[in-house]
């Protein structure tokens, strides 16, 4: 059973007690692609996980969680925090071939 209600075709969310946190996503697919990839994370853009939903039930989603879209500084700061996670931020052998992948 669904804790959603609807106010003038809005869906509102109970509160619980929770701390009203910003929920960020970030699009990965294309705008004409079949499903809508998207990054989604709640308080810190960079601690997201990865869902794939059809477009409307993506339109919904975004309605039901009043999200907001990752702004081009975000993006950036966990683009590079991947980056940091996948080859390190020493002088390792990942982080060589990395170097060496790029020239």
């Amino acid at each position: 059973m669904s804790h959603l209600r609807a106010v003038q075709g809005r869906a509102i969310t109970p509160n619980y007690g929770l701390p009203n946190l910003t929920k960020y996503i970030r699009v990965r697919s294309k705008p004409d692609a079949r499903f809508v990839e998207f990054d989604f994370a709640i308080g810190e853009p960079s601690l997201f996980v990865e869902l794939i939903m059809p477009p409307t039930v993506f339109k919904v989603f975004c309605a039901n969680n009043a999200v907001v879209h990752m702004n081009d500084e975000e993006m950036a700061s966990v683009d590079a925090e991947l980056e940091k996670w996948r080859y390190g931020d020493e002088d390792t052998l990942m982080s060589q071939n990395r170097n060496r992948s790029t020239e």
